[in-house]
């Protein structure tokens, strides 16, 4: 195991599968993280394991398991996170 050090870092492209986490020194290729995510819903737990590194920009992680609940409200954040991003995307003009 890498540690139990604890951070707060940027997510990126965030789906049910994985994300990619910015951090100027991710944990080696294989090593678990436990994520926690603060959505309007409540905390959302993961497992997940380091699949890839960008070196000095962060580290791509697959989701390996969490509980049903969690799943379930890790889903509607992200419906409701899709939904707004559309709601932004400015109307091209015809």
């Amino acid at each position: 195991m890498y540690g139990s050090l604890k951070c707060v870092s940027k997510a990126e492209s965030l789906s049910l599968g994985g994300l990619f986490i910015r951090t100027p020194t991710p944990p080696p290729v294989g090593a678990l993280v436990v994520l926690l995510f603060h959505t309007p819903e409540g905390e959302v737990r993961v497992r997940s394991t380091v699949r890839n590194q960008v070196v000095s920009t962060g580290m791509g992680l697959a989701i390996t398991s969490m509980d049903q609940e969690h799943r379930a409200r890790l889903s509607r954040w992200l419906q409701q996170l899709s939904k707004q991003a559309e709601a932004q995307e400015p109307v091209a003009a015809k």
